[in-house]
């Protein structure tokens, strides 16, 4: 099975090849190191850009403005805040042009923690993704959905931003791609540039097919009838081993929902979900304050509040001005297994 960095890789191929896209750039995304994360190597259509996070943002505007489809990178979202003005120009040329120019760009970066990576390198961005009207907010848990949802970023007419999670870009997923062969050594031997010398290595690309998420389109990852956790990303698998946990310990079977898409979100699988189960918990790795969370909380208390039999509850990143370098600190900053876990018990002892 690809890992999510090899699944982004051959999402780009795809696009490359069969959705017109024209550029890939960024930060060392080009040949010889492919990115950071090696999720563009091997690929037709990169190009190194110098160290300039509002030159490459600037970069793919123009480029969409003349009509042609392009994936940029800011190699970590931890650089991506001195760009800010610009995304908001990106995302409001449509409104302000009454439909006349649309913006069909790709910005995809590494966020969050879990790289052990310190202050510059262990932001999360989603919070202030949401924030900025005229975006599509996207970002994977498992390598399946990473490449269906880099797909549908790419054939969107809007700007997309989408976050990879820096701590799963190497972990394997558990469903093949289409088209991937299913000896995870082969495709490693196929796609993934050897060490050393790689001047004269070319590819070799399985024959990959077509296939999308849907931007705005949840899925159920666990069912259940006593609570609802509601995350994405990094902390959607750790959601998935506490419902595994619990339904194993206590019998106690919690449904998790994986939203992928953070704008447009899937309200109404989310609305389903808490007026079947009647207590949700949001889970994210973004700062408490002002989190992502907050939001669905609110919309769950003011669209529910005579239904739940418990307060609505968000587990987040600590209010910190940023994440330490020692593994303690970090694994106290972001939510653990747990946080998690006692959250959910906690939620399930409350009564009305």
């Amino acid at each position: 099975m690809a890992n999510m960095a090899q699944a982004v890789r051959m999402a780009l191929h795809y696009g490359e090849t069969h959705l017109d896209v024209v550029d890939i750039f960024g930060q060392d995304v080009g040949p010889p190191l492919g990115g950071v994360f090696t999720a563009t190597q091997g690929l037709k259509t990169t190009w190194n850009t110098p160290l300039d996070e509002r030159g490459i943002i600037g970069m793919a505007m123009g480029i969409a403005l003349a009509g042609e489809r392009c994936v940029a990178e800011i190699q970590f979202c931890d650089y991506i805040f001195n760009t800010i003005d610009l995304l908001k120009i990106a995302g409001n040329t449509c409104w302000v042009s009454n439909g006349n120019y649309s913006m069909p760009m790709v910005v995809m970066t590494p966020a969050g923690a879990g790289i052990h990576g310190s202050v510059y390198h262990s932001h999360s961005f989603d919070a202030w993704a949401t924030r900025l009207a005229g975006w599509k907010v996207v970002m994977p848990s498992n390598p399946l959905d990473a490449y269906g949802l880099m797909l549908s970023a790419i054939a969107d007419p809007n700007p997309v931003l989408y976050l990879k999670p820096k701590a799963l870009l190497r972990v394997r997923g558990e469903d093949l791609i289409p088209g991937e062969p299913q000896d995870e050594k082969q495709l490693k031997s196929m796609i993934d540039a050897p060490l050393g010398d790689r001047r004269r290595w070319k590819p070799q690309w399985p024959e990959l097919e077509d296939y999308r998420v849907p931007l705005g389109q949840a899925k159920i990852t666990r069912s259940g009838e006593a609570l609802t956790l509601v995350s994405y990303g990094r902390t959607l698998p750790i959601c998935n081993k506490v419902a595994d946990e619990l339904l194993k310990e206590k019998g106690v079977a919690i449904e998790v929902i994986d939203l992928r898409s953070l704008i447009p979100y899937d309200w109404a699988s989310v609305l389903s979900s808490a007026r079947k189960t009647k207590r949700v918990i949001f889970v994210n790795e973004d700062t408490e304050v002002t989190n992502f969370g907050e939001h669905l909380a609110y919309r769950c208390t003011q669209e529910l509040f005579y239904e739940l039999l418990a307060r609505p509850r968000v587990v987040a990143g600590k209010n910190l001005p940023g994440i330490g370098l020692h593994p303690h600190l970090e694994e106290n900053s972001v939510p653990q297994i747990k946080d998690i876990r006692q959250a959910v018990l906690d939620t399930l002892a409350e009564v009305p």
